[in-house]
């Protein structure tokens, strides 16, 4: 198959900010899926003290800020 890490090393391995935007991506797409159609969009930058910024538009944004360190390796 393929070598990515699955769903359950990728929450485990980051912060507590890169879970909640991961587990907001989820619910996102299975709201998505759900309701049958759902555009999505995601940008994502380095703002201050090399913090990552995530945006996730999705009828609303949610933006998060996670510390570098805070990423899973």
């Amino acid at each position: 198959m393929h070598n990515e890490p699955n769903q359950a090393d990728a929450e485990q391995s980051g912060g507590p900010q890169f879970r909640e935007a991961f587990d907001r991506l989820v619910q996102i797409v299975l709201d998505g899926l759900r309701h049958g159609h759902f555009r999505c969009a995601i940008s994502g930058g380095i703002g201050k003290g090399n913090r990552r910024e995530l945006v996730i538009e999705a009828g609303k944004s949610h933006k998060f800020t996670i510390p570098e360190e805070e990423l899973p390796r």
